[in-house]
């Protein structure tokens, strides 16, 4: 009995993993999802990038303003 358990708790373990494992419209749907949420930061990402790099040009144009017109050169 102890054997047929063990055999028996032992394929049941099989079958779970064998169907996790080749689960592929579950895979591919995970997959799909976490690509999306990727694209969605890279998009925000870039937007703020963007944005830095104006604000940046911006202060260096005063900055250069500032410079070039004070009187200590």
């Amino acid at each position: 009995i102890c054997r047929a358990s063990e055999s028996l708790l032992k394929l049941i373990w099989d079958i779970k993993q064998f169907l996790i494992i080749n689960d592929f419209p579950l895979i591919n749907e995970s997959i799909s999802k976490k690509v999306d949420t990727n694209l969605i930061n890279v998009s925000d990402i870039d937007h703020k990038l963007l944005n830095l790099r104006d604000e940046i040009a911006n202060e260096l144009y005063e900055l250069e303003n500032e410079y070039y017109n004070s009187l200590i050169k």
